[in-house]
């Protein structure tokens, strides 16, 4: 009981630190909470890069520790990325979903910049907790990021933030006042928020046991060593599962629509 507690506080602080990044999701969050709904986090996607001291697995000890288990592995081969997602052993807890840019896929330079980054980074830095919300633990400059946007949006977000939720996810079947996607998708664009609607707004279908939606990513002023610039930040997914052939909801996710939710931190001008 201790360690779930001790789980659910570090679980806040995320929140919290996403919250900073992603004022429109504390903004939504109390829009559905006006209407009477206790939201539920279906899960919390993080991003890296796969250096041997800050792939996915530097990340997923933070959450191993806790009773989280590697329960899915999914590839894109279009974006270079690789993930991984976990469950703890307490359904009723957020998923943590992994992904990872594959560096020895990408450009000298991409290489060059993400590797030379990382060796600024401590490994006492890594093994703290507190490290999947620290942020960016490098300088950086917007020429550099730029550059990188160019080859690689995900690239791009990861050098720009560093180590931080790059999204939650409401449940949308905790939801009382709400039981489609498009319901959802109708009520966060009366509130005034763009969606994601690379490869439609909905991804994903009953068929496949999961549909998904997302915001675009709010426009967040970042301070780099070349100036203030404002760029995309984070943004807040909504997920609807349906049973399989055992009458339990799916866990897993679909690679082609998480191909397309990535796209929520592109730019949108």
């Amino acid at each position: 009981m201790a360690n779930e507690t001790a789980l659910l506080c570090y679980l806040e602080k995320m929140w919290q630190d996403y919250c900073l990044l992603n004022p429109q999701a504390k903004s939504i969050f109390e829009a559905f909470a006006h209407k009477g709904e206790m939201v539920k986090n279906d899960h919390i996607a993080l991003r890296t890069f796969n250096h041997p001291r800050l792939g996915i697995n530097s990340l997923a000890q933070h959450f191993t520790k806790y009773g989280y288990i590697d329960s899915g592995e999914y590839f894109f081969k279009e974006k270079k990325l690789y993930a991984k997602h976990y469950e703890n052993i307490n359904k009723n807890l957020p998923k943590i979903f992994i992904s990872e840019l594959e560096l020895e896929k990408m450009s000298p330079f991409v290489q060059q910049v993400l590797n030379e980054a990382a060796e600024q980074v401590l490994e006492s830095q890594v093994n703290n907790e507190k490290f999947v919300y620290g942020g960016r633990p490098w300088k950086a400059s917007h020429s550099v990021y730029t550059q990188l946007a160019k080859e690689s949006e995900y690239a791009s977000w990861v050098y720009a933030f560093g180590f931080r939720p790059n999204h939650f996810t409401v449940s949308i079947n905790e939801l009382k006042s709400f039981s489609q996607v498009s319901e959802v998708n109708q009520f966060i664009k009366s509130l005034g928020y763009n969606l994601n609607v690379s490869g439609g707004e909905i991804k994903g279908t009953p068929a496949e046991l999961l549909e998904q939606s997302s915001t675009m990513a709010n426009m967040i002023t970042v301070d780099f060593t070349d100036g203030k610039h404002a760029i995309p930040a984070c943004y807040y997914e909504f997920a609807k599962r349906y049973p399989m052939s055992n009458g339990e909801l799916y866990q897993g996710f679909i690679a082609k629509s998480a191909d397309k939710i990535f796209e929520s931190t592109n730019k949108t001008t």
